[in-house]
């Protein structure tokens, strides 16, 4: 009963980590212009993301521009683009196959298959955390090193926006998951290997019967 109610634990964590990864993959604010020396006041705000830049005027207006060529992008933002499509991919995966292999469902089978499927759901959320994680890490290490470079112009420095926080947050979520339904899965049969069932011999009879004809024998 406690596997169980930690398998639903972890299935709620994977939901949010889910619903967060496609929400940071969407969101157009992964850097926005960052507010230092003369540039503290402004009557705009800069938001670049993944798939478009936009901007917001302090009239309340707000414009978006699409990034449609793939080619004239920074490779970290390609490498972003493609992971986050993998990891909310592999998630939705999770979902799916994680759902079949709980303990509190009826769909999978016997305890042996849902076991199986329990662990793979763990490992699916597992690696879309992981190509959560490496994207997020990557483009805020750019961020902060164009940040810290003197030769950009503070009207060109950005900080991490919202975006990079929750495809943090998502990834954990996804690996914690992750590692819950990895675990919890094979702890069963992990306690028969470290315990095995003891066999019980008895002895036999014929060879009893056999000893007792070779003493006649002899006498």
């Amino acid at each position: 009963m406690a596997s169980a109610s930690l398998q639903f634990f972890a299935f709620i964590l994977a939901l949010f980590g889910v619903f967060g990864g496609i929400t940071a993959t969407l969101l157009p604010n992964w850097k926005v212009n960052a507010d230092v020396g003369s540039n503290i006041i402004t009557a705009i705000t800069q938001m670049q993301g993944l798939w478009m830049d936009c901007t917001w005027y302090s009239t309340g207006m707000f414009s978006c521009t699409l990034k449609y060529s793939v080619l004239s992008l920074p490779i970290y933002i390609q490498a972003a683009r493609t992971t986050m499509v993998l990891s909310c991919i592999l998630s939705a995966f999770g979902i799916c196959i994680s759902t079949v292999g709980m303990k509190c469902t009826k769909l999978g089978g016997d305890t042996d298959s849902k076991s199986h499927a329990c662990f793979a759901g763990g490992v699916c959320f597992i690696l879309a955390g992981i190509f959560e994680l490496v994207p997020t890490s990557w483009y805020t290490r750019e961020i902060i090193s164009n940040f810290l470079d003197q030769t950009i112009p503070e009207s060109s420095k950005h900080e991490p926006g919202g975006a990079v926080y929750t495809g943090f947050i998502s990834a954990a979520f996804l690996l914690i998951a992750g590692v819950i339904f990895c675990t919890s899965c094979f702890k069963k049969q992990q306690g028969a290997w470290i315990y095995p069932p003891k066999q019980h011999h008895f002895p036999s009879t014929e060879q009893d019967s056999n000893a007792g004809y070779n003493l006649k024998d002899y006498v």
